[in-house]
Order: C-alpha cells, then sequence, then structure tokens
C-alpha cells in the first residue's frame, strides 16, 4: 500500500554507521531506522547471537517457557525499576499492553470508574486506534474515527494543566520523557518529578513511553532516571532488538497485579530470535563504559551543532535534546532538509515542529561526529 512516501534508494548492505546502496553510494546514518539500530549495521556480535540461535530454535510460541525471554526479562528487571516483563513485537503493542495494564489495575482494586489516562500533546505512541486516540494529532487520525474515549489531552510540560485534568475517573498519566516525533521536545527535570508526586497524590500509574529515548539513546539505560525518577509502567521497544523486531512492557508487580493468566498474550512476542538479539544488545549496552561514552560523544555532537546553529542561523534555529537524541530546528521546511542532507550522505529523520532529528547508532566515534558536521554544514551554505 503506498502508505509511505520512500526515498528512491535501496540498500543493499550495512556496516557500522554506513549504509550501502544499490547504485554504489555510501550514506553516513544518522537516522539508524528511527533511533532502532543502536549498534549499528550488521554488528558482528549481534549477527553472531542471531545466527546461533537461528541454527536451533526460531518459534515455539509462549505456550511454553522460553529460556532467552526468561533470562532477557530477569537482567532488565535487575537493571531498571520493573519487576515484570511483557514481551511483544513492537513498540506499539508494548505501549498497548501498558495501556490495558493501567485499567486491569483499577478494575481488580474495585475503582471501575477509573478507565482514563491523561496523554500530551504532540505525542507519538505508536499507529494503532487506541495509540492515535491517546496522541490526537490531527495527521494519526484524520479519516480513522471515531477514535477510542479514554484519553485526556493537556499540553507538554504543563504541571497545572495535569492537575486540573486530574478526575476521579483518572487511572494514569502517559508520557514520552523526550517526545521524539514531537520534535526532540524533553521534559524537564521539575517536569517529571511533577508527574511523579501527582501520580503518588491520586493513586494514579505513571506509564513512560521510552520507545525512542530509551536503551541508552541519552546517555542513562532510560531517560527517566535523569530526573531520579521512576515510573510504575513503561513501553520499550526499537533500541531493545538493535534492529530485529522486538518490544516490552515493563512494570512493577504492584502496577501489573490485574494481568494474570488469559488476560494478555502474544504469538510471536519474547521469540527465541528475538530474545537472543535482545540479549546481545544488553551485554553491550551494559558494559563498563558504554553509557559513558554516548554521554561524551553525545555531548561533543551537541557542541558541535550549538556551533552550526551560530553560523547558520537562517538554516538551523537551535539545538534541542541529550545525548545522540537531538533535533536541529530548522529554518527551511524540515522535508527539504532532509532530503539535502541525504543528497549530502547523511540520512536523518524529520520530526515535528520542523525539526530534523539526528539519531545515530550509539557507539560512534568523533570521526562520525565531524563527518556529520561536515556534512551539516555544507548542506546549510546550500540552503541559504
Amino acid at each position: 500500500m503506498p502508505t509511505y512516501a520512500r526515498a528512491d534508494i535501496v540498500f543493499e548492505r550495512g556496516e557500522g554507521p554506513y549504509l550501502y546502496a544499490t547504485d554504489g553510494r555510501r550514506f553516513l546514518d544518522f537516522a539508524a531506522g528511527v533511533a532502532v539500530n543502536v549498534l549499528g549495521h550488521a554488528n558482528p556480535y549481534l549477527v553472531e547471537a542471531l545466527t546461533a540461535q537461528a541454527h536451533k530454535l526460531w518459534h515455539t510460541s509462549n505456550l511454553f517457557r522460553v529460556a532467552g525471554q526468561e533470562s532477557l526479562a530477569k537482567r532488565l528487571t535487575e537493571a531498571t525499576f520493573a519487576d515484570t516483563v511483557f514481551f511483544t513485537n513492537s513498540g506499539a503493542e508494548a505501549w498497548e499492553c501498558g495501556a490495558k495494564l493501567i485499567r486491569k489495575y483499577h478494575y481488580e482494586k474495585g475503582d471501575k470508574a477509573r478507565t482514563r489516562i491523561i496523554t500530551f500533546e504532540q505525542a507519538f505512541h505508536g499507529r494503532t486506534l487506541a495509540a492515535v486516540s491517546a496522541a490526537q494529532q490531527e495527521k494519526l487520525i484524520k479519516g480513522f474515527g471515531p477514535l477510542l474515549d479514554g484519553f485526556d489531552l493537556v499540553p507538554f510540560g504543563d504541571l497545572e494543566a495535569v492537575r486540573n485534568a486530574v478526575t476521579d475517573e483518572t487511572a494514569g498519566i502517559c508520557l514520552e520523557p523526550i517526545q521524539g516525533e514531537g520534535g526532540i521536545r524533553a521534559g524537564s527535570v521539575e517536569f517529571l518529578r511533577g508527574l511523579r508526586e501527582i501520580c503518588d497524590e491520586h493513586g494514579l500509574l505513571l506509564f513512560l513511553d521510552e520507545i525512542q529515548c530509551g536503551m541508552g539513546r541519552t546517555g542513562k539505560l532510560f531517560a527517566h532516571e535523569w530526573a531520579g525518577i521512576t515510573p510504575d509502567v513503561m513501553a520499550v521497544a526499537k533500541g531493545i532488538g538493535g534492529g530485529f523486531p522486538l518490544g516490552a512492557c515493563l512494570a512493577t508487580e504492584k502496577a501489573a497485579s490485574g494481568m494474570t493468566a488469559g488476560t494478555h498474550g502474544s504469538t510471536y512476542g519474547g521469540n527465541p530470535l528475538a530474545t537472543a538479539v535482545g540479549n546481545a544488545v544488553l551485554d553491550k549496552v551494559l558494559e563498563p563504559g558504554f553509557l559513558d561514552h554516548v554521554q561524551r560523544i553525545g555531548g561533543l555532537l551537541q557542541d558541535r551543532l550549538a556551533g552550526l546553529v551560530a553560523e547558520n542561523p537562517a538554516v538551523f534555529k537551535g539545538v534541542r535534546g541529550k545525548g545522540l537524541m537531538l533535533g536541529l530546528a530548522c529554518g527551511p521546511a524540515v522535508g527539504d532538509v532532509v532530503v539535502a542532507l541525504r543528497a549530502n550522505g547523511l540520512l536523518s529523520v524529520p520530526a515535528g515542529d520542523n525539526v530534523v532529528r539526528l539519531l545515530p547508532p550509539l557507539n560512534i566515534g568523533e570521526a562520525e561526529v565531524e563527518e556529520a558536521v561536515a556534512i551539516l554544514a555544507k548542506t546549510a551554505k546550500e540552503l541559504v
């Protein structure tokens, strides 16, 4: 179906932070499959893990125990706030699990009226009917009505609006700590801490969507760690599989108390292939020094981008984000900027607020930063 405005490029192979097209062109990949390929392309460690598992077992379903799923769940809970994990194939599925979990929690407590979730303007949680109903962006919902009820939208970053939106029917609050699709808009430490306080005060569940900003992308394993808070529920995907389809809904034991046998399921979720790769990704992301590297290289890239903004104020208006989840607010239409960068050999991702996203593999080095900045500078001169 023609649902994608695809660039007229076919890639035949990738190596580290580079992609090679069938026509011979090489591209520096600062899109990373939209923040997915956290260890670059054809990473030997991931290839070995996938290949070894492929020679043994692909699929059994969740009618039986899955060894890789159990080990990955154990490691994720040890590294995070969570006590329990439900594995999915995608971010949208992980988010849906979280939304269902919130309603089930209050239902089992006897608070059956508590079904509504407070969400935020410019959010993106996926393309399912529930996810687009939660975000309510015109470009996502047009023609797909009626929307599902149960979501109350407020301005991002506005704690007073959140407080005013809480009613006896409110079950939880859901947000991305850093909005990706919405334009690399980061919630402040005060905002995130305030949301945690509101949830504690009113008996609500705090539901974080770290599908894009998690798995080391900001220099912490998960972005909420910068605020020193913990959620009750969290959706994870993209980077967790390093390019292989995998998602997860993490939760505390208390929050997940309603998710008992038969209440939720997935045919492929947490299959042997996906969890083999997920374990391999986690091996690397949790290695000593890996997240320090993301912080250091992210800081270097952010400094270089700030210099670009100062030198090219008509093209680049400002830098946003944290770690290696960065955005440049643009003067020209962001679509034009993305096309021009691609013509010069740099892949990027458009976002809301006329922002171009830079989401490279997390293991890039200084040389790739300098190469990207040189392409950005060249492109800026061409766009004036």
